[in-house]
């Protein structure tokens, strides 16, 4: 297999380009783990009680400020 030389590129053109491969592929061809698709089911199933507890962007940013700066 031959590797491409990505040198040329900026770091943030090179995550640019993995995040356009990353779109481009069919999510649904890639198929999950017997282990991924019970996580999956299990947050779902929790997902209404868990969003009771989640705290905004804005939030979240303050309380890691306060923590480790």
């Amino acid at each position: 297999m031959s590797t491409l030389d990505f040198s040329h590129l900026s770091t943030e053109q090179r995550l640019d380009l993995i995040g356009e491969i990353w779109d481009s592929i069919d999510h649904d061809a890639v198929p999950l783990t017997a282990a991924q698709t019970a996580e999956v089911d299990r947050r779902l199933e929790t997902l209404d009680e868990d969003i009771k507890h989640g705290i905004d962007a804005e939030a979240l940013e303050a309380e890691l400020d306060r923590r480790y700066r």
